[in-house]
């Protein structure tokens, strides 16, 4: 009954779904976000880098070319990692199983070296955002998973580095996770906001235990059900719901 609730509360404005993806326009403490809630026990969750040929795929709509010849298509997709000039990810990433970039554990520039960042690791039937240590720790053997940083809830708590009046402001995403891994919700904030906003509306409104920030500025959103699909550079991991395409 209290999730039944819960997902009304949230998706009572231009929500419309796919099998059990949910994507919403929310607002929280005056600031606008979409949201997309995917169920990793039944939604096909997955993550892209490179096409066979080890081109970078890039873009929503390459993923999407590549996709037709199965039958199948993204019905929704964000950016899914910090990543250099090549599109090559600046941390950990995994597909399908195999090994493509190691953890980094040492802090560094920039908000991939604020410690302490995560990773977002996707396992048979769950979704997971660990801080990397623990993640280090547990060697939870993820199908896919992809580092990126700062963690923007860690255990219930805002990162410790968080200011609430902080004056760096961008377009920015991320996911959270529920703490038995049903539940993934991806958010992109549809203003700029700083990083205490940010991490409140996974913590307080959308109630992930923990929870990653992708990235800003280059933050990108691919939701058909809001009949939204923004375009731009070329971008590194993207993590995506595949469907039939009916």
């Amino acid at each position: 009954m209290m999730r039944a609730l819960w997902l009304a509360g949230l998706f009572a404005v231009h929500a419309q779904s796919v099998d059990a993806l949910e994507c919403a326009a929310v607002d929280f403490d005056g600031l606008r976000y979409t949201v997309c809630e995917v169920d990793a026990t039944t939604d096909d969750l997955e993550l892209f880098l490179f096409d066979d040929a080890g081109d970078p795929l890039g873009q929503f709509s390459t993923i999407n070319r590549m996709l037709a010849p199965q039958n199948k298509r993204l019905a929704f997709a964000m950016n899914a990692g910090m990543y250099h000039e090549d599109r090559a990810p600046v941390g950990h990433y995994v597909e399908d199983g195999v090994e493509i970039m190691r953890v980094i554990e040492s802090a560094g520039p920039g908000n991939f070296g604020l410690l302490p960042n995560g990773v977002f690791c996707l396992r048979p039937g769950r979704a997971d955002v660990f801080e990397t240590k623990e993640y280090l720790a547990e060697t939870p053997g993820c199908e896919d998973a992809s580092q990126s940083g700062p963690m923007l809830v860690i255990d219930g708590a805002l990162h410790p580095r968080f200011l609430e009046d902080g004056r760096s402001k961008y377009i920015r995403n991320g996911v959270g996770t529920s703490a038995d891994g049903k539940r993934a919700v991806f958010a992109i904030s549809d203003e700029p906001v700083n990083f205490h906003s940010f991490g409140r509306l996974f913590r307080d409104h959308l109630k992930t235990p923990n929870a990653l920030y992708f990235d800003g500025k280059i933050s990108r959103l691919y939701a058909p059900s809001l009949d939204r699909s923004d375009f731009g550079f070329s971008l590194g991991p993207i993590v995506g719901v595949v469907v039939a395409d009916e």
